[in-house]
């Protein structure tokens, strides 16, 4: 023991750490051993392979051990931002299970795409598979359901509470500052390349939030999840009075072939100055792109200068 000079007080240099600390709590009743051993058992070391778990995670307030494709979510996702600890297990399609094996998670996140993968990161670790993306679903309200499902499993559920009422609140509040602009209905796409776009239907993220807002999407099918953008421009022509919202960066290689394309600068909303551009957001994503992209459109959305 140590005497503050200041105050008389006595303290301890050494204090105790977490595990004798859970061993004083066990010692002096049988909940607190119970409680002891409800801490123990929850997943430390947890690992993400797929991206919208990993968002989840991390709104939770807890940092991965190990993700896929870092540098990508970085790039693509922005949000949240990861720790330069996090260890990088490469390619999503095919983690390096060996490095996973060595950094001995006690949890493994996965969603229903890594089905082929279940079995050897069973062999590996305990695995958490939870929906995001279902064709012709929309994924919202499985993306809530995600926080509050890990938030149970990681002993977490004051926290996934707040995470919950924070995106509600946030959709709520953005709904309210769009009212004016609900007549005209909107396009969110992504530019694949001169000639072709993705563009997002009502069972994507910025879809349903896009409703959620009050907003009419003025694209009636589905979104086509595919590597390739799949939409020719002159699709976009269907609905004059609609204004663009380009997701994410413009491919370098398609930035020049825009201007020049004949297709693109006779679109409506291209000649009438209804283009709208945000930053990077995870088409994949989880409630991080969900607030993300809340947070975003209603930016752009109130600068456009656009009347009602």
């Amino acid at each position: 023991m140590v005497r503050d000079t200041r105050t008389g007080n006595r303290w301890d240099p050494h204090p105790i750490g977490r595990r004798q600390a859970l061993a004083l709590l066990a010692a002096f009743a049988i909940p607190g051993k119970a409680f002891a051993q409800a801490l123990q058992s929850l997943p430390k070391r947890i690992a993400a392979i797929d991206w919208a778990m990993l968002e989840t995670l991390v709104a939770l307030g807890v940092m991965p051990v190990a993700a896929t494709e870092l540098v990508q979510f970085r790039k693509d996702a922005v949000e949240p931002v990861l720790d330069e600890s996090v260890a990088d297990l490469g390619l999503r399609g095919s983690p390096n299970l060996e490095l996973l094996r060595l950094l001995r998670p006690d949890l493994i996140l996965i969603s229903p795409f890594y089905a082929r993968f279940e079995a050897s990161f069973r062999a590996i670790a305990p695995t958490l598979s939870l929906p995001f993306y279902n064709r012709g679903e929309p994924p919202y309200e499985k993306a809530i359901d995600a926080v509050s499902a890990l938030a149970k499993e990681l002993g977490r559920q004051e926290h996934g509470r707040e995470v919950v009422a924070g995106q509600a609140a946030l959709v709520e509040a953005a709904r309210v500052s769009l009212q004016r602009f609900a007549a005209r209905p909107t396009y969110l796409v992504n530019i694949g390349d001169a000639r072709h776009v993705r563009v997002f239907g009502a069972d994507s993220m910025f879809g349903d939030i896009l409703s959620r807002l009050g907003l009419p999407n003025a694209w009636a099918d589905r979104s086509r999840y595919t590597f390739a953008a799949p939409v020719p421009i002159e699709n976009l022509a269907a609905e004059p009075e609609a204004r663009i919202v380009i997701i994410s960066d413009i491919p370098v290689e398609a930035r020049s072939g825009l201007k020049d394309n004949m297709i693109w600068q006779s679109l409506r909303p291209v000649r009438d100055g209804r283009v709208l551009m945000l930053g990077n957001i995870n088409p994949y994503g989880g409630i991080a792109a969900a607030a993300r992209f809340t947070r975003l459109f209603k930016a752009a959305m109130l600068s456009s200068g656009e009347g009602p």
